[in-house]
């Protein structure tokens, strides 16, 4: 045997030896019983103290261990991604509670009695929230039918038309206006639709239509830059191509582009409704709120969900309990409500987005 066949192969990195599978579940779990324990006889009891310091001793042990079997540079790698790892289910636990507290606290009064009735004389126990349910469903989507052709048409100015001339410098201005809507705070677009409306029908003016004007005016800046985003992803080969077939612009807009981008523009509708359902600002100053069941629009005060929640949260009677756990339940019938326009919003993308392959 010669010498060269006897010498020491050099190390490669990617190929040394690896921390078994399970290694990082088991330091893990290990970091958390010891942190806790010592916390325990420290005489200490927070589970936040315990959760940070148990994953300081994860990432220490970890990087240790893996330097020394791994090393350095896999050892980095992995605390890298346990690093980034943690941020991502950081960011998780706000989403995470507020699911479950509103799921353990709304099912107490989550039944067939707070969907089939509503508050008019009622007092403490019972009662229910259809005549918010029915109209959040109205104004959201009055606020909708307002928002989606105005913010649509815009979109469609500011990528097909707005591009040179004078266009060009509207355009420019309408995107200036859009980006300070997006910032308006929600009760200001209240006293907007408020004002507007007590000049047209009378000064106390309360109903559905002017809370879905208000709604609306939080609602037509999500839609514009979504929409004009998504249209503008829209390759110009197939606008070309529509073109030198001798199709209008109008109808290549209407054949060719909306089609290709609609995934997306039904998208951004979702997320203006997601962005404006949940408003309370807006509503208690326009549709205002009411114990009884109306289901005119434009006539007298209409009761939302938010403001439902908000009043029975606020102003409980003798029994507070009974009004907390019919806030509770309205919250839960929001998120809920909210997901189902969600699955919807993704069933339709799906369903009218341009079908690829052979």
């Amino acid at each position: 045997m010669t010498a060269t066949q006897t010498a020491a192969q050099p190390r490669n990195i990617l190929n040394s030896a690896q921390l078994p599978r399970f290694t990082s579940l088991g330091l893990l779990a290990a970091s958390m019983a010891f942190s806790f324990g010592v916390l325990l006889v420290g005489g200490i009891t927070s589970a936040l103290a315990g959760l940070l310091l148990g994953t300081l001793i994860y990432f220490v042990t970890n990087f240790a261990l893996s330097s020394a079997v791994e090393g350095r540079r896999k050892a980095t790698d992995r605390l890298a991604r346990n690093v980034v790892t943690s941020f991502f289910v950081l960011a998780l636990f706000p989403l995470v509670s507020v699911i479950w507290g509103t799921l353990s606290k709304g099912l107490t009064r989550f039944d067939g009695e707070f969907f089939s009735s509503s508050m008019r004389n009622i007092i403490g126990a019972g009662g229910g929230a259809v005549h918010a349910i029915w109209g959040t469903l109205i104004v959201t989507s009055l606020a909708t039918l307002i928002s989606v052709p105005i913010g649509i048409m815009s979109a469609i100015f500011l990528v097909e038309y707005g591009t040179t001339g004078k266009a060009a410098l509207l355009a420019r201005t309408i995107r200036f206006f859009v980006d300070v809507m997006t910032g308006i705070p929600s009760i200001v677009a209240g006293l907007f639709a408020y004002t507007i409306f007590s000049m047209l029908m009378g000064p106390g003016t309360n109903n559905g239509i002017s809370g879905a004007a208000a709604l609306s005016v939080l609602m037509i800046p999500t839609v514009v830059r979504s929409t004009e985003e998504m249209l503008r992803l829209v390759p110009n080969e197939l606008r070309e191509a529509s073109y030198a077939l001798g199709v209008p612009k109008y109808r290549t807009i209407w054949r060719i582009v909306l089609p290709t981008s609609i995934g997306g523009i039904v998208t951004g509708v979702i997320l203006g409704i997601a962005r404006v359902i949940g408003e309370t600002a807006p509503l208690l100053v326009t549709a205002g709120i009411t114990a009884s069941m109306n289901l005119n629009a434009f006539a007298n005060e209409m009761a939302t969900l938010p403001v439902f929640v908000y009043y029975e949260y606020t102003t409980p009677g003798t029994d507070p309990q009974n009004y907390i756990d019919r806030a509770w339940a309205g919250a839960l019938t929001l998120i809920i409500i909210v997901m189902g326009l969600n699955l919807i919003g993704r069933l339709v993308a799906w369903k009218f987005a341009p079908k690829t392959g052979r």
